[in-house]
């Protein structure tokens, strides 16, 4: 153990999950009867040396009132990295911010500054939810994901033991901890919720490329580990503002090299045939929950476009389409069971003379239940294959332990019936091109997605309906869409019901996009792809290995306590 003389008696001494030296009460009392200024700069906030296991800390612990302050600007730096507003290095920033001020805090602090990150992250990014179904559920969900970053803030101050005796680790505990926080995120409760990820928040950004390699798991843990790059910079100029501006600039450039290296990651061009598909966005009367009430305007909407786009075709303004692509939701009314919805949708496939990937919900299988599907429906044979949403939304498609929740609000009857969720990931084979189908919010989970593609789908189609939500939430949803083409090396589309559709190339550049709340069709000739990326090979490989690592980390740092412990008990 260093004498103690290594710090200033004036200074405080402590160590974060260690024992303090064994000192007399006279040595404690002088100890703090410290000259009046020292006093007052402690009282104001200035920041302290800390001692962990013996060896001086690399830097400062901030001071509460400086911890929470950049607790609350990560949070909103990661808020403006995703769309709309799409400010991509403001995520790494983020990261920082929040890594810089959980460092040699207690746990309980540590816990509490990851949840005001995550408040002011996630309750302005998840305000769409509000926006129809009440500010409560809003701010619900908002502080079930702050929860999980509450638990990253107290990993990360766990760790403050391994990466001030390691500095050169801070960068990957760093990137293990964020991605293995997105994994559980991703997963608990009730299947999880990935809406946030890092990944999601870098589809302008050179780091998506990464995700040819490792999908959104390692486009994660690139933009954190830069991020703790950039954390050491940030500490090591408040540790010595003067001795260490060259240090701290030599980090930062290397924040930049891992954020620009994605550059260099040559992403699969397309190596198959080409179709013309097109994407019917048909719009909706009006917004809000209560457009199912008008199911058969919404039906009549894109039937109606389509025969418009027949209309061109036959003038030959317009490529006839291989394949065309209505929403989620074109049709709420079952057409399996309604005869008019049928033959209004035979109509329009006849018109076209093109199979149409319908939209639909459709009654069963049980009483009481319906399914989310995409129904391929082909004017001589009408509906010849489904795809059926494998993962309903809880408490917005189906309502978990239903009676207990309607003892606590009865907007849990908004949801009149449950949807079941399907177990066939296709691909569908839509006009011979085999299509891996996703429903809205799947896109967010990449087992869903990687699924078809494994299967043979040479193009991804993500049916979505936003006519609840608004632009912030279509344009996240757009990147997600663009991550995953860029990962699985696929043309990829996104039809809406009401906007942003979009054909999105496998470079993850986003054609077409359509505006919010009108009526159009898009028409592309679309390059499919067969070529399987490293990430597709992989698939969980890479979150399964992050994960495990942050377990390694957590389980090293609790040895080195408990060796700690041991050792300052022995002095």
């Amino acid at each position: 153990m260093p004498p103690a003389t290594d710090v200033p008696s004036n200074q405080v001494v402590a160590s974060a999950g260690t024992a303090r030296p064994r000192e007399s009460a006279a040595e404690e009392r002088a100890a703090t009867t410290t000259s009046s200024p020292d006093r007052t700069s402690a009282r104001l906030g200035r920041v302290r040396w800390y001692r962990l296991d013996g060896a001086r800390a690399n830097g400062p612990r901030l001071s509460w009132p400086v911890a929470l302050t950049a607790a609350v600007v990560a949070g909103l730096a990661l808020w403006v990295a995703f769309p709309p507003y799409g400010h991509w290095w403001a995520a790494p920033l983020g990261v920082a911010l929040l890594a810089v001020s959980v460092r040699q805090q207690r746990l309980a602090a540590a816990a509490g500054l990851g949840a005001a990150t995550g408040l002011t992250f996630f309750v302005p990014l998840l305000s769409f939810t509000g926006l129809q179904i009440g500010w409560w559920p809003w701010l619900l969900l908002a502080g079930l994901q702050a929860l999980f970053l509450a638990a990253l803030g107290c990993a990360a101050a766990y760790n403050s033991v391994l990466v001030d005796r390691q500095p050169w680790a801070w960068p990957l505990v760093t990137g293990l901890l964020w991605t293995a926080q997105e994994a559980l995120r991703s997963r608990i409760p009730f299947g999880g919720f990935p809406w946030g990820r890092l990944a999601f928040s870098q589809a302008d950004a050179p780091t998506l490329r990464w995700a040819v390699l490792g999908g959104a798991p390692l486009v994660t843990f690139v933009v954190a580990t830069a991020g703790a790059l950039v954390a050491m910079a940030l500490w090591r100029l408040a540790a010595s503002p003067r001795r260490s501006v060259g240090r701290a600039a030599v980090l930062v450039g290397a924040a930049s090299v891992v954020l620009l290296l994605g550059d260099v990651v040559p992403t699969p061009a397309a190596d198959g045939r080409s179709v013309v598909v097109a994407v019917v966005q048909g719009n909706v009367p009006r917004m809000g929950l209560d457009f199912n009430a008008q199911r058969r305007a919404v039906l009549d909407n894109h039937v109606n476009a389509t025969l418009d786009l027949a209309e061109d075709v036959g003038a030959g303004r317009s490529p006839r389409p291989s394949l065309v692509v209505w929403p989620e939701n074109a049709s709420d009314i079952d057409p399996l069971t309604n005869a008019d919805a049928a033959t209004r949708i035979t109509e329009a496939a006849r018109a076209i003379d093109a199979p149409i990937l319908v939209g639909a919900v459709l009654q069963g299988p049980r009483p009481g239940t319906v399914r989310n599907a995409g129904l391929v429906w082909i004017a001589a044979d009408g509906p010849t294959d489904t795809y059926v949403k494998r993962h309903p939304v809880p408490f917005a498609e189906y309502v978990p332990m239903r009676s207990l929740v309607r003892r606590v609000t009865p907007l849990v009857d908004r949801v009149r019936a449950d949807f079941v969720a399907g177990s066939d990931p296709g691909p569908l084979i839509i006009g011979g091109v085999p299509v891996g189908d996703v429903i809205c919010f799947e896109v967010a989970y990449d087992a869903l997605v990687r699924d078809g593609v494994s299967r043979g789908a040479q193009l991804l189609a993500v049916q979505t309906n936003n006519a609840t939500f608004n632009y912030a939430q279509a344009s996240q949803q757009l990147a997600m869409v663009r991550l995953r083409a860029v990962e699985h090396a696929r043309p990829a589309l996104m039809a809406s019901t009401v906007g942003i559709s979009a054909f999105v190339e496998p470079d993850g550049t986003a054609v077409d996009a359509t505006a919010m709340n009108t009526s159009a069709v898009l028409v592309r000739e679309v390059r499919l792809a067969s070529a399987r990326t490293l990430a597709t090979r992989l698939g969980p490989a890479p979150e399964a290995v992050t994960a495990g690592g942050a377990l390694i980390v957590l389980a090293v740092a609790a040895y080195r306590r408990r060796a700690g412990r041991r050792g300052s008990g022995s002095t």
